[in-house]
């Protein structure tokens, strides 16, 4: 698939992490998918990484696509698993990019590999869960029952997604890439989602406030999946880029070229 190699990675405790490796360049960005997702890179980003001279790589998270599951797993469990995976594939030091879900996991490798991650980028990510602010506040009605029952613990997987008149627009652009790596996640079930929701919604395992790398948060301003208020409850210097009138998913073709450029920019 456009030059992308894959591999089983052991995950050093029984467990395989399926993992997703795309270029040559010496700069290398780890990629943390969304839910339900599978780990492949995005497709419409291959073209910036190749002029930037961007190695991508991803891994699908426990449960997902091929690899194993990860029973009670939290956010920074994502961390080990980036670490085994950089150095399954010979790599030293790595920028991390994550999209919704995909956010935190990325937070997580910035917040506990000091040393190895030089930058990372959450796009439209989620905010640690707090009852100290509203945390729900301009959330669609579907994930605020999806998040508000795994916090309960309840076993509920949503199935309607918030998304707004722009963000399906993006989806029949080149962003409809989505269909490829939601499609294969929800083969195994509902249990990855499950376990992805619950971990948003429980402590996670650090703080990002910790980070100190350079950190960038880039949201839609009009974003009912991840509302843009969770940019100002992450990280107190990090770069905030909101976008207006684009939502989850349309703020994508709005800024995940510069982001990556971003990245690449802080990556040795």
């Amino acid at each position: 698939m456009d030059g992308m190699d894959e591999r089983d990675v052991s995950a050093g405790d029984g467990r395989t992490l399926h993992v997703y490796d795309r270029g040559t360049g010496s700069r290398v960005v780890l990629w943390h998918h969304g839910t339900p997702n599978i780990g492949t890179p995005p497709r419409p980003l291959f073209a910036t990484a190749d002029r930037l001279g961007v190695r991508l790589i991803g891994y699908d998270r426990p449960g997902y696509g091929g690899s194993s599951p990860l029973p009670g797993r939290d956010i920074a469990s994502a961390a080990r698993d980036a670490a085994t995976v950089a150095d399954a594939l010979g790599i030293g030091t790595f920028a991390v990019l994550g999209h919704s879900g995909g956010g935190p996991h990325a937070l997580a490798c910035a917040a506990l590999l000091p040393g190895r991650v030089t930058a990372v980028a959450s796009i439209s990510g989620l905010a640690p869960f707090s009852e100290e602010w509203d945390w729900f506040g301009g959330m669609g009605p579907s994930g605020v029952a999806t998040l508000r029952a795994a916090r309960a613990g309840r076993t509920v997987a949503g199935s309607d997604v918030d998304f707004t008149a722009a963000d399906r627009a993006a989806l029949d652009g080149e962003w409809g890439w989505f269909g490829e790596v939601v499609r294969p996640a929800l083969a195994n079930g509902p249990e990855p989602q499950i376990a992805d929701d619950r971990a948003y919604v429980n402590p996670w395992g650090f703080d990002p406030a910790t980070i100190t790398v350079p950190v960038l948060l880039a949201h839609g301003a009009d974003d009912r999946v991840v509302p843009a208020a969770h940019a100002g409850h992450v990280h107190p210097a990090a770069e905030r880029w909101i976008t207006p009138g684009a939502g989850h998913i349309s703020v994508l073709p709005a800024t995940a070229t510069r982001v990556l450029e971003w990245l690449a920019g802080l990556s040795t």
